[in-house]
């Protein structure tokens, strides 16, 4: 290992106890930093081969020598391979995992054995296909999209083809030794991240993996859950070492220049920090771009061109010879507006002018003259030659290619693009920028997490050739010191399960001969985290009995009584409360000048209130309004079931905090504070006064809203005998009549006479009392909750779902009471890219026969459109029909789930089929110009490209489901449809291959 030093126990493998943890931590030469970390995991009971076997492995000749001396973490990792283990390694973007994965494949094709790389996306299998063709011939290729030399020894493919490859028992599973799955850490995504835990858990028990990840902290964690699945030893190589160590500034909105706050040896400066937030000149409001019908703070609206930042941003990183740069941004559309004002900057010299458009143009001769004069083709050449780049998912991927190249040629020196660029191949930059530090994630818009920001920034620096990288973030709102620190110096996400079930995982594991959905799921990484979890919820629900247990209270039964009966009374009070607010018996009497009572705004929300009558202020009503977007919009709710806000003058105190959020309290009218206009619900009103005041009708003026508060003060001193104004009787003055109000009128009754006998009522500190007791109680449900979901961690996970889904496929009549596959659930089987349901239910209903090829082409395009478009145009009428009926059908099957106990949301299932690219596949289908269709949809050509690729996937996987049934006519006819749609640039061949 070179100049490697080990600080390691000296001891054999037969001599280590099977529970004890081997470190070994690798040292730089003599330097003093931890350059890797290197655990071993072994199974229970794991019975260590003799140390004669494991010398003779080492003392074969290494099956790759890589022409520049390994890193410790390399030579770590493939001397773990030497011995026949399996490794972990986790490391930074650009460390070099990938020398492990070459070392693999070598030792695989040294020893005459199999070995197959998965990759999570197409184009990164492409590319690293290429790679590896190039270093071993004996290399072939399966994305579903490709297959090139499926005998090979050396297989790349997407880890959904590993998957399905597995479940129908291909002889390639039997023949693999190695498996290398590359950035396993995607096992965390919600949606796909289950293949992963799929492949790993049916992998063959002979074979051995190699898992290369980005870095994650609880990799050990990983390692253990493998050892224990697969009965084998797994090694943790962990680095957080960069060869290129980065330097992070800020750069604040309409500031002068860049501020460092992290330095290269990781320090955080906060003085600089604070310099660079005063700095920041705010935004006004026409500075605010509004994308997809939310507001998007950014760079992207106000000063264009040269008076831009991102203009200025990257004109010094020119200056300083900062480049290449890349500036991610979480936006397509916001890619290519900033792009465009850099229009006017020439970064490309004429020699690599003529050598960009020689390179676009030799790349895009594969397509037709008519694609070739796509808006998106002309419109990036004159960009690209400038040095100028774009990349995200909506270009053609064809353009997304030569880009990429191009990139990699030094020919583009700043490039634009979003976060999916930071994902695969390795393609370091000097410079990274950040154009917003906050991104919309589809609900609402937030910070950027630590996991985030490591995976994009590490594309800054060069190894070999820059000193450092250089990391950028342009901040254009306050940002709190704690949220940048924990962006800049936070730690990787964790890699945590996103494991569900789904029927098709369900009915595959039914069909295999071996399969068995219960120890899948006994088996996944999901159930292991739970399991380990219980250890700690052992913990923390003995240090909660302990403190429960040392709360005393005196007369502790007696006060149990009266805190019911409290509770009780409470309840009566809210139901009687919800009745006289429902509209319709309140709307007519919100008149503009009636008194009526709110609470106060307590100063501790969540602490309970053991008083009869909690304290109330007063204010006027000026206003009430019906709430848009709220229940009441829908046209099946009656008006007087809609939900209402009133607008109240009464005393507030009001604040803003560092960040400028405005904060409102409600207080008595004697307390200090400001005569304030408050708009709340119905329910936050305590009662209705009788009296109504004459009111100003201008009350802007502070004068006039304090003199308003003044009169009702004073009606108020009026009835201090009573305690407070006469209110509105709820029957005589409401004609209130229902029963429901008169028996919780008679209870509350009744509990108010018991109160007043109650023995403890009368006793002194009663509400501190009721407060310990309360806090007793509090500490015995924490308790409670801790148990359950012990009791469910150690019950197998997802068993009443699995118990559910299988309810619904015997319903359905997708496999028999013996859980043996019936016809349709052979073809739900082979449907993995949409849902299987529904489409196996249109394709028994006969929709797909009745129907034109053309047309079913565009009803399946609904399967596969996930984004959402404003202004969509609307299907004609035999297409919607269509629709109407997968809708129907969708509505059927989410509603049969929903009766077996799935837990669904009905109509959000029905809604996320989308007709809105319908008529655009249709008019491809039907043999149009890719440049006619794009003239009638609004959507990137990349992503209609990636939606068509993805309806062939589907079509293919419907063959297979109508050949496994017999179904000669429909398979010819989905065969048909595969021949329609599969031509000119939509399936142009990647430049990779």
């Amino acid at each position: 290992m070179g100049s490697v030093k080990r600080k390691a126990e000296e001891d054999t493998n037969e001599s280590r106890p099977p529970e004890k943890l081997h470190k070994e931590y690798c040292l730089l030469g003599g330097e003093e930093q931890v350059a890797c970390v290197h655990d071993v995991s072994y199974p229970h009971g794991y019975n260590y081969p003799s140390s004669d076997s494991n010398v003779s492995r080492q003392d074969l000749k290494p099956a790759k020598e890589f022409p520049f001396k390994l890193d410790p973490f390399q030579a770590e990792a493939i001397q773990c391979l030497d011995t026949g283990e399996s490794v972990m390694v986790s490391a930074h973007t650009s460390a070099g995992k990938t020398v492990v994965a070459l070392y693999a494949i070598a030792m695989s094709l040294r020893n005459k054995q199999r070995v197959i790389y998965t990759s999570p996306i197409k184009a990164l299998s492409n590319q690293k296909f290429r790679e590896f063709k190039e270093e071993f011939s004996d290399v072939g290729l399966m994305t579903g999209d490709v297959t090139i030399e499926p005998n090979a020894s050396c297989l790349v493919m997407t880890t959904e083809i590993w998957r399905s490859m597995q479940y129908k028992g291909s002889e390639v599973t039997r023949e693999v030794a190695w498996i290398i799955f590359d950035e396993v850490h995607y096992m965390r995504d919600r949606e796909r991240g289950v293949v992963w835990e799929e492949s790993i858990v049916m992998a063959p028990k002979n074979a051995r993996f190699v898992f290369l990840s980005a870095t994650v902290p609880n990799a050990k964690e990983f390692a253990d859950w493998v050892a224990k699945v697969h009965r084998q030893p797994c090694h943790i190589v962990y680095t957080d070492y960069r060869p290129t160590p980065l330097q992070h500034y800020l750069f604040p909105a309409g500031g002068k220049g860049l501020y460092l706050v992290v330095d290269e040896k990781g320090k955080f400066r906060e003085d600089s920090f604070q310099k660079a937030l005063n700095a920041l000149v705010p935004a006004s409001e026409g500075d605010r771009k509004r994308e997809n019908g939310k507001f998007q703070k950014g760079w992207v609206v106000g000063k264009t061109g040269e008076d831009s930042d991102i203009f200025k941003m990257v004109k010094m990183i020119i200056q300083r010879q900062y480049d290449p740069v890349i500036c991610f941004s979480f936006s397509k559309r916001e890619c290519e507006f900033l792009a465009m004002q850099m229009a006017r900057m020439d970064l490309n010299n004429d020699d690599e002018k003529v050598n960009t458009e020689t390179i676009f143009w030799s790349a895009m001769d594969m397509l037709s003259d008519d694609d070739k004069k796509l808006p998106q083709v002309s419109n990036m050449l004159p960009l690209l030659k400038r040095g100028i780049g774009v990349h995200h998912s909506g270009l053609l991927p064809i353009l997304k290619e030569v880009i990429e190249i191009l990139f990699q040629e030094g020919l583009i020196k700043c490039l634009f693009a979003t976060e999916t660029f930071s994902i695969g191949l390795n393609m370091p930059a000097k410079t990274v920028v950040f154009t917003n530090v906050r991104k919309f994630d589809g609900d609402k818009f937030r910070w950027l997490s630590s996991g985030e920001y490591i995976q994009m920034s590490g594309r800054a620096g060069r190894r070999g050739i820059d000193e450092r990288g250089i990391c950028i973030l342009m901040v254009d709102e306050k940002l709190e010191p704690s949220t940048a620190k924990l962006m800049v110096k936070g730690s990787a996400d964790s890699l945590n399960s996103a494991f569900h079930l789904s029927y098709n995982m369900l009915l595959n594991q039914l069909r295999c001969e071996d399969g068995d959905p219960e120890n899948l799921l006994r088996n996944s990484f999901y159930q292991f985290q739970a399991d380990r979890a219980i250890p700690d919820l052992e913990k923390q629900a003995k240090v909660l009995e302990e403190e429960r247990d040392s709360i005393r209270i005196e007369e502790e039964e007696s006060l149990e009584d009266y805190y019911s009966l409290l509770e009780q009374y409470k309840s009566l009070k809210k139901d009687i409360h919800d009745i006289i607010f429902t509209p319709k018996y309140c709307l007519p009497f919100l008149k503009p000048g009636r008194l009526v009572a709110i609470q106060c705004t307590k100063d501790d929300q969540d602490a309970p209130s053991f008083s009869i009558n909690d304290e109330v202020t007063w204010g006027v009503i000026l206003n009430f309004e019906r709430v848009k977007g709220g229940s009441g919009d829908d046209g099946n709710i009656k008006p007087e079931d809609a939900n209402y806000t009133v607008d109240i003058l009464t005393r507030c105190t009001v604040w803003k905090d560092e960040v400028g959020k405005k904060t409102i309290k409600i207080v008595r009218l004697k307390d200090p504070g400001e005569p304030a206009v408050i708009s709340i619900p119905i329910s936050q009103i305590d009662s209705l006064s009788v009296v109504c005041l004459v009111i100003p009708k201008d009350l802007l003026p502070v004068e006039a809203r304090q003199n308003t508060l003044k009169k009702v003060s004073e009606v108020l001193s009026r009835y201090s005998k009573e305690g407070m104004p006469p209110l509105l009787d709820p029957e005589d003055d409401m004609k209130i009549q229902s029963s429901s109000y008169k028996k919780a009128v008679r209870r509350t009754e009744a509990l108010e006479n018991l109160f007043e006998k109650h023995d403890i009522a009368k006793s002194p500190l009663i509400e501190q009392k009721l407060m310990v007791l309360h806090k007793k109680k509090e500490l015995t449900a924490k308790i409670k909750t801790i148990k359950r979901t012990m009791r469910t961690s150690t019950a197998l996970a997802f068993k009443d779902e699995l118990k559910s889904r299988r309810r619904v496929l015997r319903r359905l009549g997708y496999i028999t009471r013996d859980n043996v596959v019936e016809l349709k659930g052979k073809v739900a089987c082979e449907i993995s890219s949409a849902d299987e349901l529904t489409l196996t239910e249109l394709m028994f209903s006969g929709v797909f026969k009745d129907t034109k090829v053309e047309e079913m082409v565009s009803l399946l395009s609904c399967f596969v459109w996930q984004e959402k478009l404003q202004d969509a145009q609307k299907p004609r009428e035999e297409l919607d029909l269509l629709f109407t009926q997968l809708q129907d059908t969708a509505r059927r099957v989410a509603k049969v789930q929903l009766e077996c106990k799935v837990q669904i949301d009905v109509e959000n299932f029905v809604s996320s089929f989308r007709p809105d690219i319908m008529e655009a596949v249709y008019a491809w289908a039907k043999g149009s110009k890719f440049y006619e269709i794009m003239e009638i949809t609004q959507v990137f050509e990349g992503s209609l490209i990636r939606a068509i690729r993805r309806l062939e996937e589907v079509l293919q996987q419907l063959i297979q489901a109508a050949k496994s049934i017999g179904e000669t006519e429909l398979e010819a006819k989905f065969e048909d449809a595969v021949t329609m749609i599969k031509r000119d640039i939509v399936f142009a061949a990647s430049l990779y291959l």
